[in-house]
């Protein structure tokens, strides 16, 4: 593991896609947590969820960072590199409530 993460240039300002996990809220499957690419915005569901979203956006675009989102919880990740990141007050805000499932 990586201690340091060389993609912090992938870091933006982004829109959420959806209120919930893009691909769960279409398909009525249930998430866990949330997390957001923080290159595009895509809301997809984490590693502990049935359909893993976040991680499948991720080996389809590469896109390296997300963050933690429900609610914005100032962490990030990088895949690439396998580091956590502190975003500090760097968070992106929430488009309304997110429904919770679990």
């Amino acid at each position: 593991m990586s201690r340091t993460c060389s993609h912090r240039s992938a870091i933006h300002t982004v829109k959420p896609s959806a209120i919930g996990c893009e691909e769960c809220l279409k398909s009525g499957s249930e998430w866990v947590h949330l997390r957001i690419c923080r290159t595009c915005g895509h809301v997809g569901c984490c590693d502990d969820s049935p359909n893993r979203h976040a991680r499948k956006h991720f080996n389809a675009t590469h896109h390296p960072i997300i963050e933690g989102y429900d609610p914005p919880e100032g962490w990030g990740y990088c895949f690439v590199d396998d580091v956590m990141l502190d975003l500090g007050d760097d968070t992106t805000p929430q488009d309304g409530p997110i429904p919770k499932f679990f």
